[in-house]
């Protein structure tokens, strides 16, 4: 579990908490379900309105990343490559096979094989950047979506605000129902913006960074299986792939 979201997340919420409650504020007039349902409810509708199933769907399935990100490890790729490169040169790009087979990222796999068939240089790397670019593309559309409920949320706030104070106005005869159009209205607008600047715009900032972190990876093993094809010294290869340490 990502020790510094959880801590972020704590240290926002605990922050605002401990400031409004300084100041002499209640915890429970920040309760108000209806502005809840208001800001959240239409939040995720508007989403929902602007994206398509799949895209919608595969950004709920990457919000574990938030807590469990997918870990690659630089030192243990550069070591790989050396190692497939040292083993390439000794028993040619065959012996690689058994080692594609049991590999479980799909894309390694995938310029594996590539190698074992003996692909050219050129199509090897178009293929692999193709991928590469590809789901690159499709992880970022889906981090977008949370993007966009930073957008619509504080908005959304606004709206409940004015729906708040147009069910105050219509009860100004009742001073408990003025009051809670009032409270309803307030909360609203505190939701949106809170929801959008607490969560929906770091979740895809966080996403982003990790899929940056992966696309980094994956490119550092794109370029290590290039230069296996290339017959490239392995020490020359890890001299090369050193660069992408800076990147951790």
């Amino acid at each position: 579990m990502d020790k510094l979201t959880i801590s972020g997340l704590i240290i926002a919420i605990l922050a605002i908490y401990l400031g409004f409650v300084i100041d002499g504020g209640s915890i429970t007039s920040l309760l108000e379900f209806p502005a809840f349902i208001i800001v959240f409810g239409g939040t995720i509708g508007a989403v929902m309105l602007q994206s398509s199933q799949s895209q919608f769907l595969h950004a709920m399935s990457l919000l574990k990343w938030i807590f469990w990100a997918p870990k690659y490890d630089i030192e243990q790729g550069i070591e790989s490559i050396v190692i497939w490169a040292e083993k390439a040169r000794e028993l040619g790009f065959l012996s690689l096979e058994h080692i594609a087979e049991e590999e479980s990222d799909f894309f390694i796999s995938k310029g594996l094989n590539l190698l074992v068939d003996g692909a050219e240089v050129e199509n090897l790397r178009d293929s692999l950047e193709l991928d590469l670019d590809l789901y690159r593309e499709h992880n970022l559309r889906s981090a977008h979506v949370y993007e966009s409920m930073g957008g619509y949320s504080p908005t959304i706030g606004i709206l409940g605000a004015v729906l708040g104070l147009i069910h105050a106005m219509s009860n100004l005869a009742d001073p408990q129902l003025l009051g809670q159009g009032i409270a309803t209205a307030f909360v609203a607008t505190i939701y949106g913006v809170g929801f959008a600047n607490l969560i929906y715009l770091p979740v895809a900032n966080k996403i982003k960074t990790i899929i940056h972190e992966q696309t980094m990876y994956r490119e550092m093993m794109t370029e290590g299986l290039i230069a296996i094809a290339n017959a490239e010294n392995p020490h020359s290869i890890e001299n090369k792939l050193s660069a992408f340490r800076l990147e951790q």
